[in-house]
């Protein structure tokens, strides 16, 4: 099951660390095709692939978050263990939470510390955006509105076809999440955002804070929504630079 889940563009069998990366709304492991030749070759790149999207395209997404959580706690369960750090943009930040959440207690395979993008804190719920609700017209809108979406698959009445479903999907998970009250994580948690981005505001970012007993930092970058699939970008780049370190020295 890990081989459909878990995708390492760069296989590193000596890594010391493993940085597994979770896609926002829409988005496929794709876009983090780069991170590996800019990060250390001490860290192991693994980007999470969800169903319906790149090579599970005729998968059927997921539109609920705890048998999504399940079925990826399993995957990651399966790998090696190697210590693991969370990154997730947007919606993933959500996803990777809830799955630092689920494996907090697995001795070999609870995360050392998560790392979130572009997502207000969990505590605060869906940002109640019925998105997934739309005609597809509608939403191809605003996907163009927000960004991110290759302008390839925006112009081809086809390629936005087979897009749409996961996006849809994806939108219908956020919309449809419930946060539940636990404890905080023991982990070390970093938040990184973009300052143009309008999707969520620096307070929301913050609030992450109260999702750790442990250290949190909040670093807000000059770039938008999607600076993490920029890896070149001014914004993306400062964000490499800074996990990277972070992550060379656990490894």
């Amino acid at each position: 099951m890990n081989g459909r889940w878990l995708l390492r563009f760069l296989p590193r069998p000596d890594a010391r660390v493993r940085l597994l990366c979770l896609p926002g709304a829409g988005a496929a492991a794709a876009m983090y095709r780069g991170w590996s030749e800019r990060l250390p070759s001490s860290v192991e790149v693994c980007a999470v692939q969800l169903p319906g999207r790149g090579s599970r395209l005729r998968e059927q997404p997921y539109t609920a978050m705890d048998p999504l959580i399940d079925a990826l706690a399993e995957a990651v369960l399966a790998e090696p263990a190697l210590p693991t750090v969370v990154f997730g943009h947007s919606l993933g930040s959500v996803i990777g939470f809830e799955l630092a959440d689920r494996l907090r207690d697995s001795a070999a395979h609870a995360p050392v510390a998560l790392v979130a993008a572009a997502h207000r804190a969990p505590g605060l719920g869906s940002a109640g955006l019925p998105y997934h609700q739309l005609p597809d017209a509608e939403l191809a809108g605003v996907m163009t509105a927000l960004g991110g979406t290759p302008e390839a698959v925006l112009a081809r009445p086809d390629l936005l076809r087979l897009a749409l479903p996961a996006i849809r999907a994806d939108f219908a998970l956020d919309y449809g999440y419930r946060y539940r009250e636990r404890p905080p994580l023991s982990i070390p948690v970093g938040v990184y955002g973009g300052l143009a981005d309008t999707t969520c505001s620096e307070p929301e970012l913050a609030a992450w804070r109260d999702h750790t007993s442990d250290t949190f930092t909040l670093r807000m970058l000059p770039g938008g929504h999607f600076f993490p699939a920029e890896p070149t970008g001014p914004a993306g780049a400062a964000l490499l630079t800074h996990l990277g370190a972070e992550l060379a020295r656990l490894g």
